[in-house]
């Protein structure tokens, strides 16, 4: 994995990641990359206005887009948490400019039909699916955690930056010269940030463990969500915004079509809106974060995106519309950069992609999702319907809150702890030998037990979420001051990853486990492999070794 090296000197300001030479240099050349995508994502919907008039095929332009990273989203962050993340990078670059420039050449040739750009489009947001997790990973590697959220931040405003002039562009650009011409500035705006990925140089520490198996890997990274709850309710709220604030956006070239002077360049000037709206959200973020809670800021955010849903489903002036794509903008930085913050805060660097990758797969697929029912309740009921129904969803979206409350993020060290040293063994193990049954000895007064099981179910979430199976407290009925934590590992090389796992806030508990220990010494930890036979050739002693006594 990537690991940081020199980092500057004064920190926690806004702009301070752009003091780290590789971050800078990534974000430049991100800006181009976003305003051809920008570009392209104008053309595409303007070009499907074009196509059809099916107000279903025109919302699934915004749900081909967001429909694989629900699919994909969770794979990709595997791959990203096991192997190098820039070569993962460079591969999905790779693949998204060699489909951008399949798609201008069949737009030149006039061979688009609506769902062959559904088609395509579905292809870029596979490659962006793949590209998203690593990347995201890699912000916290290249700045100091104390500047992750203002590089999150910082993401944010570029991307925000080309939206206030990306779409405007886009819309001048398919305009006066097609939708071909905006699908070739895409494929060519990717070429900055490949020569800049190819100038990287990460360091990456050395590897102590096998990579870890890709089916694994995947199911690590679901049950270390699941059995945190903090993540779960993230996810559940990105979800429920993501579904309903997609309306807003799925729906808008419908809106701009609707008006006597509506074309591209009106769609255009509408996404504009919303760029310096996002833009605004993005600057202000820092202030409203040292003012407010988590929870506060995201029900601001759903009561911002509703009134934009309900201004434009209820009202037909350009100019209301257009003022209410600011607040929509500003809303949608502030919700989704506080969601992604939060699970990079909440997640080991051992597991964040994955949790990255399932936030974002929880939160596009709610994207798409809304996309298919928005696009249907408008072509079923009309336009104005669909967004005052998404503007009063998003408004109970907020009223959740109440319930589902928004974690707050940075309490916890989840730095490694590094305690962990492997064992010599006298058996010759395999890596995949297994499974490994674990028995860890305590002795605890009479007084200290409503302690020592209160550590001790603090121990079990740790165990289960790092890789623990069968995890059980014994006491022994003779002597009652004796117990035994015992728990399942599937192999030893998962076992050992399941103690390099290990936080510096987890290590707290081990700690005061210690304290409460009566033995002598630590407490006694007894490794052992479960056999119900023994083939000839299997965990044979090795020579010269004296038994385990």
């Amino acid at each position: 994995m990537p690991v940081k090296t020199s980092e500057p000197a004064k920190s926690g300001k806004a702009l301070a990641p752009l003091s780290y030479p590789d971050f800078r240099l990534l974000w430049s050349a991100t800006l181009v990359s976003n305003f051809g995508g920008l570009v392209q994502a104008v053309g595409a919907a303007w070009l499907m206005t074009q196509l059809t008039d099916s107000a279903t095929l025109i919302a699934l332009v915004q749900a081909s887009n967001t429909l694989p990273i629900m699919l994909l989203a969770i794979a990709s962050g595997a791959l990203a948490d096991i192997f190098d993340r820039k070569t993962l990078l460079m591969a999905a670059l790779c693949f998204m400019t060699l489909v951008s420039l399949a798609l201008a050449a069949v737009a030149y040739m006039g061979g688009l039909t609506p769902w062959v750009l559904l088609g395509f489009t579905f292809l870029l947001g596979a490659g962006q699916a793949l590209y998203n997790p690593p990347w995201q990973a890699s912000v916290g590697d290249l700045v100091a955690r104390k500047d992750l959220p203002a590089a999150v931040s910082l993401n944010s405003v570029g991307f925000n930056l080309m939206r206030s002039v990306g779409p405007a562009a886009g819309g001048f650009i398919v305009a006066a010269f097609g939708a071909a011409a905006a699908f070739s500035v895409n494929a060519l705006s990717y070429l900055p940030l490949l020569g800049a990925m190819a100038r990287w140089k990460p360091q990456l520490a050395p590897r102590v463990t096998t990579p870890e198996p890709f089916m694994a890997a995947m199911g690590a990274g679901l049950r270390y969500v699941a059995l945190s709850p903090n993540l779960m309710r993230v996810m559940m709220r990105g979800a429920l915004f993501g579904f309903s604030a997609i309306a807003v956006l799925a729906l808008l070239p419908l809106v701009a079509k609707s008006h006597p002077e509506g074309g591209s360049l009106l769609f255009g000037g509408l996404l504009g809106c919303y760029g310096v709206g996002a833009i605004g959200g993005a600057l202000l973020n820092p202030r409203i974060r040292a003012r407010m809670n988590n929870e506060h800021i995201v029900r601001m955010a759903f009561a911002g995106f509703a009134i934009a849903a309900l201004v434009l489903g209820q009202t037909d002036s350009v100019w209301l519309h257009a003022l209410a794509m600011l607040p929509a903008g500003a809303s949608w930085v502030l919700a989704l950069s506080l969601f992604n913050v939060t699970v990079q805060l909440s997640t080991p660097r051992w597991v964040v992609a994955r949790a990255l990758a399932l936030y974002q797969t929880a939160t596009f697929g709610g994207m798409a999702a809304g996309s298919w029912v928005w696009g249907g309740i408008a072509g079923a009921h009309g336009l104005h319907i669909a967004l005052t129904m998404a503007g009063l969803l998003l408004l109970c979206g907020a009223a959740l809150g109440i319930w589902l409350r928004a974690p707050e993020f940075g309490a916890v060290d989840l730095d490694p702890a590094n305690r962990f040293q492997e064992p010599a063994l006298r058996l010759d193990l395999r890596g995949r030998s297994g499974p490994i049954m674990v028995m860890v000895d305590y002795r605890i007064n009479h007084d200290d037990v409503p302690e020592f099981l209160r550590l001790m179910q603090q121990r079990r979430a740790i165990r289960r979420r790092d890789g623990a199976r069968g995890w059980a407290l014994l006491r022994d009925l003779e002597r009652p001051d004796y117990w035994s934590e015992s728990y399942h590992i599937a192999t030893w090389d998962e076992y050992v990853r399941h103690n390099l796992r290990r936080t510096k806030t987890d290590a707290e508990v081990t700690t005061l486990l210690r304290a409460l220990h009566q033995g002598e010494g630590d407490p006694a930890v007894h490794r052992m492999i479960e056999r119900h036979s023994v083939g000839p050739r299997d965990d044979v002693p090795l020579v010269g070794k004296m038994e385990i006594p």
